[in-house]
């Protein structure tokens, strides 16, 4: 497993982003029950996101991102960066890639 963080960017303006809210926080949650996500939280200012994710490989959590509803409804863009903790606090060894 590979540790990953996926930046988010939004493209639209914020009610275009509010109004498809409810699916990404579910496509979020969805994705944390199955294991690929681990925490995530806004950007401040309020410009988009960040999701720390785990994976098999870059183009599996590129697929993951690419499902956000976000993306798929055209108001915001994922970046991928994959990400070799070198040192983690107890509690967050499962980002360990």
């Amino acid at each position: 497993m590979a540790a990953f963080i996926i930046s988010i960017r939004y493209t639209a303006p914020l009610e275009a982003v509010d109004a498809l809210m409810a699916d990404h926080v579910a496509w979020l949650k969805g994705n944390e029950r199955a294991g690929h996500f681990h925490g995530w939280g806004r950007k401040v200012p309020r410009e988009g996101g960040i999701v720390l994710a785990t994976g098999g490989d870059r183009e599996s959590v590129e697929a993951l991102a690419a499902q956000d509803p976000f993306v798929i409804g055209g108001v915001a863009e994922a970046e991928v960066i994959e990400w070799a903790p070198s040192w983690l606090a107890d509690g967050l060894e499962r980002l360990r890639g």
